[in-house]
């Protein structure tokens, strides 16, 4: 017998009929002999009728008063469901989130979980009942210690079920939705996309918050951080569905369940190289040449950065080991000459160092890169290239910095010895170099011009940014640099999402002041292709295969930045569903996808591109 939490979302309990099905599939569940708590959300779209009927009375209904209107919907929705189950001769309770002891902080509409507190669900369980539970809602103490209901924010139904069973210490957590489980990419868009038997915790996290609706990244994350098993299925079929893996479980701190530290490692990797072409000619098929030639020549390369396009041309910077460095550059230069590029510039500059943080959701905090960023600014040490994700945020910086960098960031993020890695080696696992491609056009592209090039000035724009509350889905920095009499500068781009654009620029207006030469210069409509994989960092030529892909479609990058396990490529707007498709078939996604058991021999490590 094992105790299951399962969540139904809207579409899975829309109507009387639906709702009545859920109740026979939990039914049988039961029969099974299992333990069961069901989290439900609001019926179809009554949280956006809901949502409507303040809008029509007031432009901004006090965020309070939202929560206790929105939490009503998931409220008809386990009284329904109970009423079904009973119905059925099944022994029920329904309860809201207050009841089910989610305790949240006091944050109207977007309260992150402190402690579930599950006496009364034992109890409940202990009794035989089937719990059903209100998703997207909880419980905070508001002035005076006086309870208030809150709710999660989009997304927050998962969040209440990976939550409860992470509290509970439930065998499994089960979400049922619309779709067979988590596909490889959008089947809107792409026909032929694929049901995925198997994702990582890591690897879900990037598809979700590149817009992967089947799961919202806060559920992905506390999955992660305390080793859920989560399963993603179908609420129509009895098809075994997607299952996320993570490592193992963690026992809660005394910071909150979901507010738990989001950097829970450091790594400082050392003798790396940064090669850097500026003035390339910006046509289809460029980073595609370049990084084909690295890879037929063997050269691992790691961080890949193409920042905005200025005067027709572009900049690109790779990093890769020092001992690589020469010949490299003599593989650069031949693609420059076959590109005719004669205005186009090659440096290298060894003795660097790639300092990174991770952990479950960083981006989704805006404030821990700017922390890392400051914490560098501090010791004075200037930041050559900038490569985020949703995981992981990395710095290239000076040999000489790096083990001070190293050391600053333990303390800054209170890391222990056994959270640190010198050198890291890429795990060796047998997973696809690429396991799903997603595409967020609801994204724009911003440049901050003429950036002082001096330690604490990518801080600066981050903080200021982070304490508006703004998300960065990509941080790339400039190669080229600008002469602003005896000081030089570099040019920053983001991509952030559109509706924060007018909030960004306000907020970086008081900053720019303090630079004379520096503007906000908002680029044109874009959309992000990103590829997903655990297996990327030791698959040779995957970002060059996912380039030629694009270029091969007449489409022009504007923009590349890559992770460790992602790499994302800015296009037009226009363009977006095309390289999206491109993508897809060039990594054969449409495929049957095959799975190798787990604990067969990985292949070595190799490079990305």
């Amino acid at each position: 017998m094992a105790l299951l939490v399962q969540k139904f979302g809207g579409t899975s309990v829309a109507d009387v009929e639906r709702i009545q099905a859920v109740a026979r599939r939990i039914a049988a569940s039961r029969e099974e002999g299992h333990e069961l708590v069901i989290v439900v959300s609001a019926m179809g779209h009554t949280t956006d009728e809901l949502t409507g009927l303040a809008r029509a009375i007031s432009a901004q209904p006090p965020q309070r008063e939202l929560d206790m209107l929105l939490a009503t919907g998931e409220q008809v929705s386990i009284a329904l469901l109970s009423i079904a189950l009973h119905q059925l001769g099944v022994p029920a309770v329904s309860m809201t989130g207050t009841q089910a002891g989610i305790v949240t902080e006091s944050a109207h509409g977007r309260a992150r979980i402190l402690e579930v507190r599950t006496e009364r669900l034992r109890r409940l369980l202990d009794d035989g009942q089937v719990v059903v539970v209100a998703g997207f809602q909880g419980t905070s103490s508001g002035v005076a210690g006086t309870p208030e209901i809150t709710t999660l924010g989009r997304g927050g139904s998962d969040t209440s079920a990976v939550a409860l069973a992470a509290a509970l210490g439930a065998d499994a957590c089960e979400i049922y939705t619309d779709v067979p489980g988590v596909l490889t990419t959008d089947p809107r868009k792409v026909s032929d996309a694929q049901l995925m038997e198997s994702v990582s915790c890591d690897e879900m996290l990037e598809l979700a918050s590149l817009g992967a609706a089947v799961l919202h990244p806060r559920a992905v994350e506390i999955a992660r951080n305390y080793g859920v098993p989560l399963v993603v299925r179908s609420s129509w079929s009895e098809a075994p569905g997607t299952r996320l893996t993570s490592g193992c479980a963690r026992a809660h701190g005394q910071e909150g369940l979901e507010l738990g530290k989001p950097v829970d490692g450091a790594d400082l990797l050392l003798h790396q190289a940064v090669l850097a072409l500026t003035d390339v000619p910006d046509r289809p098929g460029v980073a595609a040449q370049l990084f084909e030639a690295l890879g037929a020549a063997d050269l691992n390369v790691d961080l890949i950065v193409q920042a905005s396009q200025d005067g027709g041309s572009n900049d690109i910077a790779f990093t890769l080991a020092e001992t690589d460095l020469e010949q490299a550059s003599q593989v650069c230069r031949q693609v420059l000459r076959a590109l005719g590029a004669d205005g186009a510039v090659l440096s290298g500059e060894a003795d660097m160092a790639k300092i990174s943080i991770s952990g479950a959701g960083i981006l989704g905090r805006p404030g821990v890169a700017a922390r890392l960023f400051d914490t560098l600014a501090r010791l004075g040490i200037n930041l050559r290239l900038i490569a985020t994700s949703e995981v992981k945020v990395s710095c290239v910086v000076a040999g000489w910095a790096g083990p001070k960098a190293l050391r600053a960031t333990a303390e800054a993020f209170e890391l222990q010895e056994r959270q640190l890695r010198h050198n890291p080696v890429a795990c060796q696992q047998n997973a696809p170099a690429v396991r799903g491609v997603a595409l967020d056009r609801d994204q724009i592209q911003v440049t901050v011009r003429h950036v002082p090039d001096q330690p604490g000035s990518a801080a600066a724009v981050c903080r200021t940014l982070a304490e508006a509350a703004i998300g960065l889905d990509a941080i790339v920095q400039s190669e080229r640099t600008h002469t602003m009499g005896q000081q030089l500068s570099r040019d920053m781009s983001f991509v952030l999402k559109r509706e924060d654009l007018s909030r960004a620029e306000e907020a970086l207006a008081p900053l720019l002041l303090q630079w004379p030469e520096a503007c906000v210069e908002e680029g044109s409509a874009i959309a992000r292709i990103s590829a997903v994989g655990a297996g990327m960092p030791y698959t040779p030529g995957t970002a060059a295969r996912m380039f030629r892909a694009i270029a091969a479609a007449d489409i022009n990058i504007e923009l590349i930045a890559t992770s460790e396990i992602r790499t994302s490529c800015v296009v037009p707007e226009r363009d977006g569903v095309r390289a999206l498709q491109a993508v897809h078939a060039a990594f054969a996604l449409g495929g049957v996808i095959e799975h190798q058991a787990e604990g067969t021999e990985a292949p070595v490590p190799a490079a990305k591109p």
